[in-house]
């Protein structure tokens, strides 16, 4: 269990190996979730039109955290550099920070702690 901030920030994560996603020419993220559920299948083959995946873009901030997950930074890491590229835009940082890692990783599964905590 992390009980100190310490702990927290120095937690590193990387992208999972089952996620597919795509970056625009502006570094926006898109992240594409399959969408090949059994009824899905069913409704494709009776001529429906149910796309074969689900974008889900993020925003600026987002995109720019889940491009720096590569499996050696650290969150205190990946915190200075929003500090540094956007200012007091992303204020409170670490508590934003944390819960959006929390949300991609727990939620969602889309990321994985690759720490040794």
């Amino acid at each position: 269990m992390l009980n100190d901030k310490d702990e927290v920030l120095n937690l590193i994560f990387k992208i999972s190996d089952k996620l597919e996603y795509e970056v625009d020419k502006n570094g926006i993220v898109t992240m594409l979730i399959k969408q090949d559920h059994k009824i899905q299948r069913v409704f494709r083959k009776l001529g429906f039109k149910i796309p074969e995946y689900k974008r889900i873009a993020m925003d600026e901030y987002g995109s720019c955290v889940f491009l720096q997950i590569d499996g050696s930074k650290t969150i205190r890491e990946i915190g200075k550099s929003l500090e540094e590229t956007y200012g007091e835009k992303v204020e409170p940082l670490y508590e934003r920070l944390l819960l959006f890692v929390s949300h991609l990783e727990q939620q969602f599964h889309y990321i994985e702690n690759t720490s040794k905590v």
